[in-house]
């Protein structure tokens, strides 16, 4: 997910509980700085506050954070020599989502759900896969039918497998 121009997530939202990948392609990158921290903070007071340096790559630079239980991402960049990529001085700012915790009325079965552990608590909780991503699955799947079977029906290619 494209954040803001030239910052991305490799998720379509963040959701509290879990590690999110960060690339970040701007400013910094395009001066052409060989290093680049990542400095962030949770809630509107930045709390939590820390920095971790971000791994150079042809694409822009890129690292990996833990989101807890909180309401807000902040981060901004900054190079090896104290310039910054605060977004004009405003900070980027986005909100997390609280994790969704599925019931057995929404007819979600034991393979559709992905386990998260946390490390800090050592707490289990179970999450849901994105309905728009099993849709998607199914999608492709008949797509997939349909370019494979269908040519193969129509030219009189196809066997069925005979049972003995």
């Amino acid at each position: 997910m494209e954040l803001v121009k030239n910052i991305f997530f490799n998720t379509d939202k963040l959701v509290e509980m879990s590690t999110v990948k960060v690339s970040y392609a701007g400013y910094l990158f395009q001066k052409g700085v060989n290093e680049v921290y990542f400095h962030y903070g949770f809630g509107s007071n930045w709390n939590d506050a820390a920095e971790v340096k971000m791994v150079k790559t042809e694409l822009g630079f890129q690292c990996e954070i833990d989101i807890p239980e909180t309401d807000t991402l902040s981060f901004c960049f900054r190079d090896a020599s104290g310039e910054w990529d605060n977004n004009f001085g405003q900070n980027f700012s986005f909100p997390v989502e609280k994790i969704e915790v599925e019931t057995e009325e929404d007819n979600i079965t034991n393979e559709e759900l992905s386990l998260i552990t946390t490390s800090e608590t050592g707490m289990e909780v179970r999450k849901g896969l994105r309905k728009s991503y099993i849709l998607s699955k199914k999608i492709k799947l008949a797509i997939y039918k349909i370019i494979h079977y269908v040519p193969k029906l129509i030219s009189g290619n196809y066997k069925r497998k005979v049972e003995e």
